[in-house]
């Protein structure tokens, strides 16, 4: 009996203990004491955390830095395969302004036939005035016929083979253009030069000529049709004798940036050649 007793005792007293390490767990009284208990196991938690965390770091960085480098070149290689794409571009949009003016040209003047060509090459003389495009006699091209763009009068063809022919620009120093000075209703000949300048000789004195002038073909001679633009005058100076007067001209066509011509090729220069008076022996 005194043992039942006991336990039973023993039973209670444990429950009230129990009861009361609860009551004071839940009211925040062993906060301190629990804090205190589990310190050294969050330190060392802590401590195989950050061994742990660096091991698996060292491990691995080289591989990511590895797939980094690959990716950068990866990336680098499609910049510049974007960029060689956008300079193509560019290029093609230019082609197709210069197409487009050249159509915009030839719809402008439909009494010509034309073919067009691309600029391929320049004479590398100094002294020569020659371009090279991509189309000849089997395009129908013959010597003789001119060559415009959309700004105006480039020259005419000097020679042909089946598939290229050679300009000779009216800078050339032996090129001669009859034109006409529209403000000054004068018909005279242009000439190029071994500089590249393109002048208006023998002017007479008289004549009221200044900057700005349009200076379009006349059609006289036979190796141009009439109204094509040439270009304006730039300048104007008095000769030695004061008889005469020169003009420089600034030509319609640029022909340091020239890529494309058109070809007139329903026009047949005409030979004069043997009409013109030549000296008694």
């Amino acid at each position: 009996m005194n043992q039942k007793f006991s336990r039973n005792w023993q039973l209670v007293v444990f429950l009230i203990v129990t009861a009361g390490i609860m009551a004071l767990a839940l009211s925040g009284y062993l906060n301190p004491m629990v804090k205190a208990a589990t310190s050294p196991f969050i330190g060392v938690s802590r401590w195989i955390s950050t061994r742990y965390t660096a091991i698996v770091e060292f491990v691995t960085v080289p591989k990511d830095s590895a797939s980094l480098r690959e990716r950068n070149a990866a990336l680098e290689a499609e910049v510049a395969q974007l960029q060689t794409q956008v300079i193509e571009l560019q290029q093609q949009i230019n082609e197709a302004k210069v197409l487009y003016s050249l159509l915009d040209f030839a719809q402008n003047r439909p009494e010509n036939i034309y073919v067009a060509a691309s600029v391929i090459g320049r004479d590398p003389s100094p002294f020569l005035q020659y371009l090279i495009i991509d189309q000849g006699s089997d395009a129908g091209i013959r010597r003789g016929m001119p060559v415009v763009n959309q700004q105006g009068l480039v020259g005419r063809i000097d020679a042909v083979t089946a598939n290229a022919s050679r300009i000779q620009l009216i800078t050339d120093p032996g090129s001669s253009v009859n034109v006409h000075l529209r403000n000054a209703n004068l018909s005279t000949v242009l000439t190029g030069s071994l500089t590249g300048d393109v002048v208006i000789e023998m002017l007479p004195a008289d004549i009221s000529i200044s900057a700005g002038d349009l200076i379009i073909t006349s059609g006289l001679g036979g190796n141009y049709p009439a109204d094509i633009v040439v270009g304006q005058v730039i300048g104007v100076r008095d000769t030695a004798n004061t008889l005469f007067q020169e003009a420089t001209v600034q030509p319609a066509a640029d022909f340091t940036n020239l890529q494309a011509v058109l070809v007139i090729t329903n026009f047949r220069p005409v030979e004069t050649s043997p009409l013109i008076p030549t000296a008694a022996p």
